[in-house]
């Protein structure tokens, strides 16, 4: 394999350093822009190649010393080798070029990002993976295990069921080990960050507006924090589970729905006053379905904030969504710290009527 000399310029959505090799774009993980390295190049495509680090020849200030003896190994983590400063910095800078790039935003109105007060220790609940008596995460670029005995993203707890389920050589299987005790639902893995989400979102909404829309609510997460800001909310989720979680503490004024999000939520869209509702979208990583965006433009509500865990499909849909929406903020939140993963929150506007 090729051998190559190269300084980082960049780092990619997805934690690859980006070097430049003869107008050819070169992607390597585990190094920081700034940085002048050697790596071995591993797969050649048309437009770019993908190479391994071989040595930092000149280190950028800004690397850290990992606090996981797994990390370059395992797939888990991207950035425990960058100061978590920079990391917020990356992470920032990322979801802008993302928004320029797909969005077609020219002036992204972006705003600071929110950290974690835990650069570890915060992860909530993890998956991890047992195979014939390794217990562990998958490698990085490779389906195998690697034997994990402690996680230093997870919670103590968590750690600590880690240690347990290891004492009694599991059989083969995936177990998600958690900190706390609730319904087996969708939750957000960063307490702290999730609860500086929610007052986000809580200071982004108008008073007055009659009903609240949370499309892909889970337990109602936002529904139930919002409860006594509209006349009327309605939750949509495809996981029953989490309808029937939701459904077990809900008032008079609530409505949880589920089924096909897309289907439900432009039923809903079709049968309400626009000009007096609030929409909030959390959707997976595929971004809003099309029948919800077709929805979101046939009748515009005044409020949409739009949730996402991918900058990229965000980007996609706001391009989409501002024929009738005007982009008032984007704000990232460190939702998983030493990773590549970006959580965002949109806020956005119906245009007026012309």
């Amino acid at each position: 394999m090729q051998r190559v000399d190269l300084e980082i310029e960049d780092i990619a959505f997805g934690g690859a350093g980006v070097g430049r090799l003869n107008g050819k774009t070169i992607f390597v993980p585990l190094t920081i822009d700034g940085e002048r390295i050697t790596a071995r190049v591993v797969r050649e495509k048309k437009q770019f190649a993908e190479a391994e680090l071989e040595e930092v020849v000149d280190a950028a200030p800004r690397r850290a010393q990992p606090a996981c003896p797994y990390f370059g190994r395992c797939g888990g983590c991207s950035y425990q080798h960058i100061s978590y400063e920079h990391q917020l910095e990356l992470k920032h800078r990322q979801v802008e070029q993302i928004l320029r790039r797909i969005g077609g935003i020219a002036h992204p109105p972006m705003q600071p990002i929110i950290p974690s007060p835990k650069p570890y220790g915060y992860r909530n609940r993890v998956t991890v993976h047992a195979e014939d008596g390794v217990i562990g995460y998958y490698r990085r670029n490779a389906h195998r295990l690697i034997d994990v005995a402690c996680c230093p993203i997870a919670d103590p707890e968590v750690n600590r069921a880690l240690a347990e389920l290891r004492s009694r050589n599991p059989r083969n299987g995936h177990y998600t080990l958690r900190a706390n005790e609730g319904p087996r639902v969708f939750a957000q893995t960063n307490d702290e960050v999730a609860q500086a989400m929610a007052l986000l979102v809580t200071q982004l909404l108008r008073d007055g507006d009659e009903l609240l829309i949370d499309a892909y609510c889970g337990a109602g997460f936002f529904a139930k924090r919002l409860i006594n800001r509209f006349d009327r909310v309605l939750g949509i989720e495809w996981d029953r589970h989490a309808i029937a979680a939701a459904q077990r503490t809900a008032i008079a004024k609530e409505t949880y729905i589920a089924g096909d999000v897309d289907e439900a939520f432009a039923a809903q869209m079709a049968r309400c006053d626009p000009a007096r509702t609030t929409v909030i979208v959390d959707p997976p990583a595929a971004g809003l379905g099309v029948r919800t965006r077709r929805a979101l433009l046939d009748r515009p509500p005044h409020t949409l904030v739009y949730v996402s865990c991918d900058p990229a499909t965000l980007a996609r849909d706001i391009r989409e969504l501002q024929q009738q929406f005007e982009l008032l903020s984007v704000t990232p939140l460190d939702m998983f710290p030493q990773t590549a993963e970006i959580e965002c929150v949109a806020h956005l506007k119906a245009k007026p009527d012309v």
